[in-house]
């Protein structure tokens, strides 16, 4: 932190932040969202306020389910109610579901987002795949299909902003040198990294995965060895990223040159060679192939 927030009053600084909001148009956590997160958060939740909380919204409560019953999680029975959801997901697992079934509902449909939408719930997917097969220390499942659903989730509000991001992202996804983030900000005053940073702190996320949107991009944060970047969130963006490379390969999805960029840091995070790389472009067919 800059010597001049440190010396700024802590109300002027969420004053900053919820002025940050506004000007970039990134959508304040949703009140359901903070009544889940508050009830969830105390030392004896109510699981049945929570239930309430939840089904409240028939469009959310149907996005519960579904996720529940979603083949990443493996449930031998079909869950069929809110209660049952939760009680199978957890807390923490379940309140991470909610934010990303909000947060596809909170933006207006814009060309292309099904598309989008698709490509980060199979990121997510793959990505607890790749932490249950991998089993790199630290790298939890739960964490790793949380940071892909929000990886990007600063890219719809820039979209929604700004006219001419669309051709800019176009730009980024196909420059094969330049980091990303120094694309968009050759033209935006900000980059999705930032922006996505900022939403999924204001929507109750954990540290270091709002760490990981940050810098999921930064070759150097990866990779110097005095980077003050969390190796949790490290993990979580090599995860992420070999989840999107994968992807690409078999599925043709979200076309990027990033991982030529990043590909050999994340290969290293991960603890992997290219033998096993190979084993794990077989293991992962089926996985990638998987439609909820």
């Amino acid at each position: 932190m800059n010597d001049t927030l440190q010396n700024t009053p802590p109300s002027a600084i969420d004053n900053l932040f919820e002025r940050s909001l506004i000007d970039l148009g990134i959508p304040p956590c949703p009140l359901v969202l903070e009544r889940f997160m508050a009830e969830a958060r105390k030392d004896e939740p109510d699981f049945l306020r929570l239930t309430s909380i939840i089904s409240s919204d028939v469009s959310l409560a149907a996005g519960l389910i579904k996720t529940a019953n979603s083949p990443f999680f493996g449930m031998r029975m079909r869950v069929r109610s809110v209660n049952e959801a939760i009680a199978v997901l957890g807390l923490t697992t379940a309140s991470r579901a909610v934010a990303g079934i909000i947060l596809r509902k909170t933006f207006p449909h814009l060309h292309s987002m099904e598309r989008f939408w698709d490509a980060s719930a199979r990121i997510a997917r793959l990505s607890g795949w790749l932490a249950q097969e991998l089993m790199v220390r630290g790298l939890r499942p739960e964490d790793a299909y949380t940071f892909g659903l929000f990886r990007d989730c600063g890219i719809p509000v820039l979209l929604g902003r700004f006219p001419n991001y669309e051709a800019l992202l176009e730009r980024a996804n196909h420059e094969p040198e330049r980091c990303f983030t120094e694309v968009e900000e050759s033209e935006l005053p900000t980059n999705h990294a930032m922006v996505g940073s900022i939403l999924a702190q204001s929507w109750w996320l954990p540290e270091e995965i709002c760490r990981a949107i940050r810098n999921h991009h930064s070759l150097e944060m990866l990779t110097q060895a005095n980077s003050d970047l969390p190796m949790m969130s490290r993990h979580l963006i090599a995860a992420a990223q070999l989840a999107e490379h994968i992807l690409q390969r078999q599925l043709g999805l979200s076309q990027t040159k990033e991982w030529l960029k990043l590909g050999q840091a994340c290969l290293n995070l991960l603890e992997m060679d290219e033998e096993r790389l190979e084993e794990i472009y077989e293991l992962a067919a089926p996985v990638a192939a998987t439609e909820e």
